[in-house]
């Protein structure tokens, strides 16, 4: 296994995804010839329109989709299969509704054979971490939004992941619950500083939490087009960071990209629904 220090935690080379047409036309390239990287211990953003193709680099990079040229590699070696060494939050609700919250956080390490007393330890640990020790023989339906994220959340860390892929997981929630989440994954990837692939639509959030946002082109046929250095000082709060001015000038810079994608991406939006 290649040495974490000498190669990128997560390489997306040349990446391209094409999917067949439902009516018999030519292909849909939704992501073309894209390459994106992250270094262990770094925390990454993508941004891009709605539609652009952010959750397909994501599939790809979790082993979920193998794309169509290009290739995957994990710490310098190539991907094949399922990206074991990562774990995935998604947007939508991920929790079985049947199983406790605690049962839910188990579930993975029951899946990679953790002996039951030890898998059941760490679920209870990583319950605490998130601040819902006490809440674990509660079901889903019996959580607030924000408690079951920290559940989700809770089911991924507790795999120790080396990388974790989170797609949109905050989109959901109220402002309120979205930043003491934000800032409860922040603290618990200092203290780890796992390699994160973040995808979001809010360039807020990409700012306040990343070392590093990748904008995304709109559809079809996306692509990297612009990239930029967080280098705003850490530990950061999410809501008191947005008034730093290096955050106002990094949010003018990469929105002046940005925007221009948006309102490509709205247009087509608009020219499917006519």
């Amino acid at each position: 296994m290649s040495d974490l220090s000498s190669s990128p935690a997560l390489e997306l080379l040349g990446i391209t995804c094409a999917f067949a047409a439902s009516d018999g036309g030519p292909p849909y390239t939704a992501v073309a010839e894209t390459t994106l990287h992250v270094a262990a211990g770094e925390f990454v953003s993508v941004v891009g329109p709605t539609g652009c193709g952010k959750s397909t680099l994501l599939n790809v990079g979790a082993g979920l989709l193998v794309p169509s040229a290009g290739q995957v590699r994990v710490f310098g070696e190539p991907l094949h299969g399922l990206n074991r060494r990562a774990g995935y939050m998604f947007q939508a609700e991920a929790l079985l509704p049947w199983r406790s919250a605690l049962d839910n956080v188990l579930l993975g390490l029951q899946y990679r054979g953790v002996p039951e007393a030890q898998a059941r330890s760490q679920a209870e640990d990583w319950l605490a971490r998130v601040g819902l020790s006490g809440f674990g023989d509660r079901y889903p339906h019996q959580l607030s939004g924000g408690m079951r994220k920290r559940t989700a959340l809770a089911q991924t860390l507790a795999l120790d992941p080396d990388i974790i892929l989170m797609d949109e997981p905050f989109s959901a929630l109220d402002v309120q619950t979205r930043q003491l989440m934000e800032n409860e994954v922040l603290e618990l990837w200092s203290a780890r500083k796992k390699a994160v692939l973040f995808i979001t639509h809010d360039l807020d959030e990409a700012i306040a939490m990343s070392d590093r946002v990748v904008v995304l082109s709109a559809g079809p046929a996306t692509r990297p087009i612009g990239e930029f250095l967080i280098d705003l000082p850490r530990p950061r709060n999410v809501a008191e960071v947005r008034h730093h001015p290096r955050f106002m000038e990094l949010h003018t810079r990469i929105w002046d990209v940005l925007r221009e994608e948006v309102l490509k991406g709205y247009q087509q939006q608009l020219r499917k629904a006519a």
